[in-house]
């Protein structure tokens, strides 16, 4: 995909109001700085900075603030939304963080309208939520099986981005990534799983059902990114062929959104002149 100099870096890889994911080269490493060691040395230190601006989140959020970030992570099986999660954030506080994992809705789940689970996992003030697959799998693994037609599908795309929106203008920074990976590099990543006693547990029969259906599940991608990529909560394509610069690009994004919050130390509600420790 030809790039061209941009104020944002992350520009070129934000989705529009049409998406191609075959534009889009899943092995490319737009953010590398040369060699794997520099790219690692690259993602700790963001990573650092990235605890830093947590913590400044944090106390934000402590002292009153509406301030929270919401981190999306998508993507097909083996696309490594768990290692993003462990590398971006390894730094942080527990206390300001929390990752929640989305599996198939269970009984109570699917009794309540599709949201009804993901409502209550969202960031509260001051903290940031990593979403392990999201509230996009009720327009994704339901479309390609054909439980539901095309315009439930709509009715749902339109209600995630006015969820999104409510989101937003309740303090909520929302980014989200698709982790975007070949269909090679997933053969190479299902197979080492089954070759590694250690990692034979991750693998299921399911990863190659879904795998045969491949192409569906491109273009209910396609669709669904398109359809809810707005300016208040944008999706990117990640390229995730490569592990390691998959974690960096995606640091150096978080790092930049939280840079932008322009977050400083909140004023104490007291002189701290007038203390003094015996």
């Amino acid at each position: 995909m030809a790039r061209h100099r941009n104020a944002d870096p992350f520009e070129p890889f934000r989705v529009g109001r049409k998406l191609r994911l075959k534009n889009f080269d899943p092995a490319e490493k737009p953010f590398s700085i040369g060699t794997r060691e520099a790219d690692d040395a690259r993602l700790t230190e963001l990573a650092v900075e990235i605890d830093r601006l947590q913590d400044l989140l944090y106390a934000n959020g402590t002292a009153g603030a509406p301030c929270k970030l919401l981190v999306v992570l998508q993507g097909l099986d083996t696309s490594g939304k768990d290692g993003t999660a462990r590398a971006v954030f390894t730094h942080c506080s527990p206390l300001g963080v929390r990752v929640s994992g989305f599996r198939a809705p269970s009984e109570i789940e699917r009794a309540h309208d599709f949201l009804w689970r993901v409502h209550q996992l969202v960031p509260r003030a001051g903290e940031i939520a990593v979403f392990n697959r999201s509230h996009y799998e009720d327009v994704l693994v339901p479309v390609v099986e054909g439980w539901i037609d095309g315009a439930e599908r709509d009715r749902r795309l339109a209600q995630i981005n006015d969820f999104e929106r409510l989101l937003v203008e309740t303090g909520t920074t929302v980014v989200k990534c698709f982790l975007h990976i070949s269909r090679d590099e997933q053969k190479e990543r299902l197979q080492a799983r089954l070759d590694n006693p250690a990692k034979q547990w991750k693998f299921h029969a399911d990863d190659l059902t879904v795998r045969a259906k491949w192409k569906h599940y491109a273009a209910a991608y396609e669709t669904a990114l398109a359809a809810t990529s707005t300016k208040h909560a944008p999706w990117y394509v990640i390229p995730a062929d490569s592990k390691s610069h998959r974690n960096l690009m995606i640091a150096s994004l978080v790092a930049q959104v939280l840079a932008g919050m322009n977050l400083v130390p909140p004023a104490p509600d007291y002189d701290p002149k007038t203390v003094q420790i015996d």
